[in-house]
Order: C-alpha cells, then sequence, then structure tokens
C-alpha cells in the first residue's frame, strides 16, 4: 500500500501541491507549518534597477499595488509556480530557473543583468551583493501551531521538504512529538534544505532539479 505524502508548505501552495498528489491516486496529508502574510513595504524606484529575482510566489502574491509600479523590469523567478504567479501579476518573465537561487542569480549575471532588486521574505537567504543590488522584505511567513495528534499523522509518511526554514521547523515538530525520524522520508527541493531538517531520517531525496512535477514525482515514486 503506498504511504501517505505530506505537505508542509504553506497555503495556498499547499493545497495546490496536495491536489496533484490527490490526481495521481495518492493520499495527501495537508499540514502547513507556516502562514504567509504580506507586510508593509517601500517600492523603490525602479529607475535604480534592470530587472526583478522572485524565489518565491509569495512574493507576487502578497506585493499588493505596489507591484504594478515595477511592471517594467523582467522577472528572474526561481520555480515554474513562482514564475506562473508573475505572469498572472502583470510581470513579463525573462528567465526561470529549476535549480535554485544561485543558479538564476548566475544567469541573470550572464544576461548583462547589473542590478537587480530582490522581493523577499523577512526570512530569506538572499542578501545585497553582486549583481543583487537591493533587497526588499514584501511578505513575512509565521509559524502555524501543530499539535501533537496532527504531529502524528507524519509517522510512516513521505513529506515534501520545500524550504530550509521548513526543513528546520519539520525537525523540531517531530522531534517533540516524539516520533521516530527513522519512520519519515523526506523529498527536499535542494541540499540546504535536506540539511537544515537534520538527520536521522529513513531517506532523503534530493531531485536533480524542481521543475514541474519532479518533487512529486520524486515523492510518489518513494511512497510506492
Amino acid at each position: 500500500m503506498s504511504r501517505p505524502i505530506a505537505v508542509i508548505r504553506p497555503e495556498p501552495g499547499n493545497r495546490v501541491t496536495a491536489a496533484v498528489i490527490e490526481a495521481a491516486g495518492r493520499k495527501a496529508i495537508r499540514l502547513p507549518l507556516f502562514e504567509a502574510r504580506p507586510i508593509a513595504w517601500e517600492v523603490p524606484d525602479p529607475a535604480g534597477f534592470d530587472a526583478l529575482i522572485v524565489t518565491s510566489a509569495n512574493a507576487m502574491r502578497h506585493g499588493g499595488e505596489g507591484l504594478a509600479r515595477l511592471f517594467d523590469l523582467p522577472v528572474y523567478a526561481v520555480g515554474e509556480a513562482t514564475a506562473e504567479a508573475a505572469r498572472r501579476v502583470g510581470f513579463r518573465v525573462a528567465e526561470t530557473g529549476s535549480t535554485g537561487s544561485a543558479e538564476l542569480i548566475a544567469t541573470a549575471g550572464r544576461n548583462g543583468i547589473a542590478r537587480a532588486l530582490h522581493l523577499a521574505g523577512r526570512e530569506r537567504t538572499i542578501e545585497p551583493g553582486g549583481i543583487v543590488a537591493q533587497v526588499t522584505t514584501v511578505y513575512a511567513t509565521d509559524p502555524i501551531p501543530v499539535d501533537a495528534r496532527a504531529a502524528a499523522r507524519l509517522s510512516g509518511a513521505v513529506v515534501l521538504v520545500q524550504s530550509a526554514r521548513t526543513g528546520e521547523r519539520l525537525g523540531e515538530i517531530v522531534d517533540a512529538a516524539g516520533i521516530d525520524r527513522g519512520t519519515v522520508a523526506l523529498v527536499a527541493i535542494g541540499r540546504r534544505a535536506a540539511d537544515a531538517a537534520g538527520p536521522g531520517w529513513e531517506q532523503v531525496v534530493v531531485p536533480p532539479d524542481f521543475a514541474g512535477t519532479a518533487l512529486t514525482d520524486a515523492a510518489i515514486a518513494l511512497a510506492d
């Protein structure tokens, strides 16, 4: 019998990913560990930049009306979900990366980008430097309480870890609930996310890229 696959990313991405898993005939556990919310921000003068770096669709979902002032800047997006969110808002996407922010920034540099603006969450991994001229915070993700009964559902599951922060908190929740890490398998979006979860898991899989359904495909393969 196929193992359940736990989705721990924030909404609305949580239900989207869970729906993909359920459409494939597998059981999804919907357990978001964080909730994203907008925060007040001042829109920088777009004349000072030649591109936007966007690593999460949450920047587009929660950026608000100020995003419209930046529409003339091409977007370099990490992941197709982020790129699609940018298109829906009204941006032109110049490049979609599938292997993380470092490679995307390198690609932007090769394409002649010299001063990029990164629209980010409060907790982030990119800081100003190189072609990233400025980082502006437009949203925050806050922890959602998870009780022991909800956490117990993770025992025996395959868990999708889609950021380092969720990986770290997953480890804390599993340990606090007394769940044996050796009963839980992880599919992580990258090595940093996998490392943040810590050691002791039954198995940790990091797909070579996360384009399209690569993460959910890897989780389904591990669950079967």
